[in-house]
């Protein structure tokens, strides 16, 4: 009788201390920024903090709705392991991390309770417990094998929609499909051959284990390379941000100066249906003229508009800036303007010389109903280090994954010095 009165006073006690340490974390505020803003220069109300300093080529990124984080290495680190999984404390910063996965890649995404990471052949999925740490790190299931890799563009994005399917870039192994890859004045290959097995957008199921690359089928073709994309919930529909090819004066002197070479073709954002055709390698989309324009291996001259049933980008940014992330956020800690808008992480240029290089930052682009509205700005910048490091190429980070927490921060992964940053909202 005296225990069980016991209990039942100790039982409200439990309870009222339970419920007090939910209120507690509950209104637990973002983490403090650093300082100096982790060196971004962001708009007023922003801050940003150094997650982590990895020291290795961080890609992609995602953060568990327990706000573990996960970021693909493009390469295995010293230890072997080309997944790191990084647990944050109160302040934001690492309290711990550890590795795995034997293979370097790109591609990370978390759903339904799996982390799916792609290596530059094959795509894997991880169970998640309830704290949103991997159950089997050493045992992962193999979901797709075989997948192209020819040593350009071959790194192997992904993403799931709402129906279990999984979207796999498959990049294009050359620029332009010419008869002489990168070649000055070699011309477009009849009805390009590479178009058969990459240059597009593969879906595979999520749940089936062991896929060949024959059991996908081609979703969208025309892409020559894609790393950035996401699926769009209020349209229910896949958007990817094309790399646009190169090299225009190099390969063309005569119908391209430099200054156009490095102000076109413009860096695409497309809004995918099965089916589609974005159109490399026969066209290009110029973003000064907003037309799409024949490309000169296959008979463009700067002047003459493509031909054919190629669709138009449902946005344009400027030329060889190399996006390499899309998100669309949907969390409430940002001003509502970002709500379904899209974040883009331009990895920056290596090819507008003479011009400056450009890029080296994160853009957004405002959307409204499921497509863009107004004109996208850019949101967080320096992360080159300064205005000439940027224009000489010689940027000290470079954005390459988009992830968003739990509580709406904003996570930037970058592949040169391998920082994770956090970019919260603190001016209520």
């Amino acid at each position: 009788m005296k225990n069980n009165l016991l209990r039942l006073l100790l039982v409200p006690t439990a309870l009222v201390g339970s419920l007090s340490l939910y209120a507690l974390t509950s209104k637990v505020g973002p983490p403090a920024p650093d300082a100096d803003n982790a060196g971004l220069k962001l708009p007023a109300g922003f801050g940003a903090l150094k997650v982590v300093e990895t020291g290795a080529r961080t890609r992609h990124v995602v953060v568990t709705p327990q706000g573990v984080i996960y970021a693909k290495l493009n390469r295995p680190d010293k230890s072997g392991k080309g997944i790191l999984m990084i647990r944050p404390g109160a302040d934001g910063k690492t309290q711990t991390t550890t590795g795995f996965g034997s293979y370097g890649g790109t591609g990370l995404y978390a759903k339904d309770g799996y982390l799916y990471a792609s290596s530059d052949e094959e795509v894997f999925r991880y169970k998640l417990d309830a704290k949103g740490e991997v159950t089997n790190p050493e045992k992962p299931e193999k979901i797709i094998t075989g997948l192209i890799n020819r040593r350009q563009h071959e790194s192997k994005s992904v993403v799931l929609d709402n129906s279990g399917n999984i979207y796999v870039n498959v990049g294009a192994y050359s620029n332009s499909c010419q008869v002489k890859d990168r070649q000055k004045g070699s011309l477009g290959q009849p009805n390009c051959p590479i178009l058969d097995s990459a240059g597009g957008i593969w879906q595979f199921r999520a749940d089936k284990l062991n896929q060949t690359y024959g059991d996908g089928t081609r979703y969208a073709t025309g892409l020559r390379n894609v790393v950035g994309l996401d699926w769009n919930q209020q349209a229910n529909q896949l958007f990817v941000m094309q790399h646009g090819r190169d090299q225009l004066h190099d390969i063309f002197p005569e119908l391209y100066d430099t200054k156009q070479s490095a102000q076109v073709p413009a860096e695409c954002l497309y809004a995918l249906k099965k089916g589609d055709n974005a159109g490399w390698p026969y066209m290009y989309y110029d973003g000064q003229q907003h037309k799409k324009m024949m490309a000169p291996e296959y008979g463009g001259d700067g002047k003459k508009e493509a031909t054919g049933n190629f669709i138009e980008p449902a946005a344009a940014f400027p030329a060889h800036m190399a996006p390499n992330a899309l998100l669309f956020y949907t969390g409430t800690m940002f001003p509502e303007r970002y709500r379904n808008g899209a974040f883009i992480a331009f990895h920056g240029s290596w090819n507008r010389a003479p011009e400056p290089q450009a890029g080296y930052y994160v853009v957004f682009q405002p959307f409204k109903n499921g497509k863009p509205s107004g004109e996208s700005e850019v949101f967080a910048d320096n992360f080159a280090g300064s205005p000439e490091k940027a224009a000489t190429g010689r940027a000290d980070h470079k954005p390459c994954g988009l992830a968003q927490g739990p509580d709406g921060s904003l996570y930037v992964s970058d592949d040169k010095a391998g920082t994770v940053y956090r970019i919260v909202y603190a001016k209520k």
